[in-house]
């Protein structure tokens, strides 16, 4: 799940991507309102956040703009105001969702799972396929009932193959999953996650489509 976080304040920014990176979100920030709109143009993230309060133009202009062509695009709004006629004015401008800061960071993540759940990215707290069963709050994995360890971006690539089983994911679609901007991709990185992934499942467990991707065969 990628999220784009609209938010000028780079302490709040950093801060924030630290925490819902843990939570298993990829996440890019930028820190204008046109910045924003420029991105979502070139690559349209899973849910947007964004702060009304930016140093070009406010979030609800950015809304009023992006929504005509991204109507689909859940976006969850900050603000620092707490009058209603702003709340009513950001959701009448296509928002989602809102949140007042100062804000409670597991309220924000709560929020974020409904908007997924929304998407129909996930139905249900646990995913399970098989022997696997995959735990999203808990960002546990067991095996035949028994818990095995995986690594943070493991987890992730497993959640995105199980979530959307039956479907190919392409090579391309799962490094955008693990990977946010600028970090380092080495070239057989999603090949090197697939094995281990299968040793800690079965070989079985993750087909490999030959020339199109991988996919988790659907129960």
């Amino acid at each position: 799940m990628q999220i784009l976080l609209v938010e000028d304040d780079s302490a709040i920014s950093i801060g924030l991507k630290k925490i819902l990176m843990k939570e298993s979100f990829v996440v890019n920030c930028v820190s204008s309102g046109q910045q924003a709109i420029n991105q979502v143009q070139v690559s349209l993230p899973d849910i947007m956040i964004l702060d009304i309060g930016l140093p070009d133009i406010s979030g609800i202009e950015v809304l009023k703009k992006i929504r005509p062509k991204f109507p689909d695009l859940p976006v969850l709004l900050l603000t620092a105001r707490d009058e209603v006629k702003d709340k009513v004015e950001g959701l009448n401008a296509g928002a989602d969702d809102y949140l007042t800061k100062p804000f409670d960071i597991d309220e924000l993540i709560a929020r974020l799972r409904v908007i997924e759940r929304r998407l129909g990215t996930i139905k249900h707290n646990c995913i399970t396929i098989d022997a696997v069963t995959l735990d999203i709050e808990k960002h546990q994995v067991s095996i035949d009932g028994i818990a095995v360890e995986f690594s943070r971006r493991e987890f992730m690539l497993l959640k995105a193959l199980m979530e959307r089983a039956g479907n190919v994911l392409s090579k391309e679609q799962l490094e955008q999953t693990l990977y946010g901007w600028g970090e380092e991709i080495s070239s057989n990185s999603i090949e090197v996650h697939i094995h281990n992934l299968r040793k800690k499942t079965s070989k079985r467990f993750i087909s490999t489509i030959r020339g199109i991707g991988y996919s988790v065969r659907q129960i």
